[in-house]
């Protein structure tokens, strides 16, 4: 299916922390997680091992939140979270 990333996900991705490659990773490797409504959402770990906001992590989460519709998958927002996990 065709990924359509919408304005509002890129600009979410910037001031989060994700990019658009890591976007689209998301949504073909990623694991499914719950969402609302008629969305779905996927997510995946990656490696950080840098600072951000002044605090180092080791990881980053991106989890990306999305509809399909008709023959492509659109998406509605991006998060992002820093830490650490586990497999």
């Amino acid at each position: 299916m065709k990924i359509l990333i919408e304005p509002h996900t890129l600009e979410r991705a910037e001031e989060r922390g994700a990019s658009l490659s890591e976007i689209e990773d998301v949504i073909h490797a990623g694991f499914s997680i719950p969402a609302r409504g008629n969305r779905s959402a996927k997510a995946r770990v990656y490696p950080f091992k840098q600072e951000r906001l002044g605090k180092y992590y080791e990881q980053k989460r991106v989890e990306a939140i999305y509809v399909e519709e008709q023959e492509s998958i659109v998406t509605v927002t991006v998060y992002v979270f820093y830490g650490e996990w586990k497999d």
